[in-house]
């Protein structure tokens, strides 16, 4: 997966990039021009995953909630 602000196909793609980016960023000799952006690209990433979080937990909650209907 590219870090040029495409949108990741979905969360367990997101959370490897996401990964990839954090040890990038563990490394000594991080450039701090890139530094920048790959923490702009990591907070986009975030909020792509906490969507998708946020979205599976009201399908639960949907889901559970159909349950009661008889």
């Amino acid at each position: 997966m590219s870090s040029n602000g495409n949108e990741p196909t979905g969360y367990a793609a997101a959370l490897a990039e996401l990964e990839e980016i954090l040890s990038s960023l563990e490394q000594p000799d991080v450039d701090v021009d890139v530094l920048s952006t790959r923490v702009e690209r990591a907070a986009q990433l975030i909020a792509f995953c906490r969507a998708r979080v946020d979205g599976a937990r009201v399908s639960i909650e949907q889901a559970v909630a159909g349950l009661g209907d008889d």
